[in-house]
């Protein structure tokens, strides 16, 4: 049995963050709240719990248990998913929700190749109104697919976290050539840096080079005090982000904004996560805050939905963005409630093989929620 580590700090709190952003930019406010830095921010989380789960489970047992991991993966994962889809693909039926059903893009959600669907296929008139930001849950699962593998065959090469660290960010740089490649051929179409596995990864793996270079567990201040460099380097980080959100030149949009994304992300989760007692971080561990990031999964999967079905058959809120982001905020906490009380319990003591992973606070030992 693999010992039980200590809550970390502050991450429910980033994912209530992470999805509120994701929300706001879907009712309406997307010129002014980036929407897709939102995901980013849920991409690099997942790479660091991910790769700070698995070096505990190395640390203790010196192998990775590759069949349990896929296990919990399926049982956290799949059953509100399908719920979800079920309730889409109904709304659609029944003429109450836009989009269309086809056996393809159906078939794409369900197997995780939705992102790809998205940039090839007419999405819109495929599938559910609100169901294509299942895209980003196929990036993490094909993450979730290789990366156990990939993680316990360099563990078990014995090269260390250093090294590991550095094939991880060699990836990422070839991601960004491989980004830059792809946007200045012509008739480029931005769905394809957006959507695709292949250069969106490097947003995860930001995370893990957290997890291998300078995990913040390590080190936990047990006073929330920051030095005025500590304070510098945040500001800085804070200052990267705004850059990237501003500039709106297409080439960096679609190339560098993701790379340095992931780079300002590494800095603030370190700070975030070892002094999370500090007056700016301190928010993040409030306990409503904590709630809506462990329902966090649950709420991405369904608002969207929500906010396309309100504003189809109630036609004087489509343009008002605040009405719609409240009513989808109240239903979507309600949904996830749901799920949390009645359908993740039944799962997960299916998929679980130890004790911790039934954790409630994110811990080593407790698989991310998504996102």
């Amino acid at each position: 049995m693999i010992p039980r580590f200590q809550t970390i700090p502050t991450l429910d709190g980033v994912r209530a963050v992470a999805v509120l952003i994701v929300m706001l930019s879907h009712a309406g406010f997307g010129e002014r709240i980036p929407g897709g830095f939102g995901v980013t921010i849920f991409f690099f989380l997942s790479g660091y719990l991910i790769t700070s789960l698995l070096l505990h489970e190395f640390a203790h047992t010196e192998t990775i248990d590759v069949r349990s991991f896929y296990i919990r993966r399926f049982f956290r994962l799949v059953p509100p998913l399908m719920l979800t889809l079920v309730i889409a693909y109904g709304l659609v039926a029944a003429e109450l929700l836009p989009g269309g059903i086809t056996l393809y893009g159906a078939l794409s959600q369900i197997f995780y190749f939705a992102n790809y669907y998205a940039i090839y296929e007419d999405f819109v008139s495929n599938l559910p109104a609100g169901t294509v930001i299942l895209w980003s849950l196929a990036i993490e699962e094909h993450f979730y697919i290789l990366y156990p593998l990939v993680m316990l065959g360099l563990l078990s090469a014995n090269i260390g976290r250093r090294r590991t660290g550095l094939v991880f960010f060699a990836i990422c740089i070839a991601v960004l050539l491989w980004r830059t490649y792809l946007a200045v051929q012509p008739g480029f179409d931005p769905a394809r840096t957006y959507f695709g596995t292949d250069t969106r990864i490097d947003s995860i793996l930001y995370g893990s080079l957290l997890a291998l270079w300078s995990n913040p567990m390590n080190d936990l201040a047990e006073r929330g005090r920051m030095s005025p460099l500590r304070w510098a380097i945040v500001a800085g980080a804070f200052g990267v982000l705004l850059f990237t959100f501003i500039y709106r030149g297409e080439l960096f949009r679609e190339t560098l904004r993701y790379s340095l994304q992931g780079m300002a992300l590494y800095p603030l989760f370190y700070y975030a996560i070892r002094f999370h007692d500090n007056v700016l971080f301190r928010p993040l561990n409030w306990l409503w805050v904590s709630r809506i990031g462990i329902w966090s999964y649950s709420i991405y999967l369904v608002h969207f939905i929500i906010i396309k079905l309100v504003a189809a058959q109630w036609e004087a809120v489509a343009d008002k963005p605040f009405v719609l982001f409240a009513i989808s905020a109240v239903l979507s906490v309600v949904y996830a409630v749901f799920i949390d009380r009645w359908i993740d319990p039944v799962f997960r003591r299916r998929g679980r093989s130890t004790p911790d992973t039934s954790a409630r606070k994110t811990t080593l030992s407790d698989l991310p929620q998504q996102r």
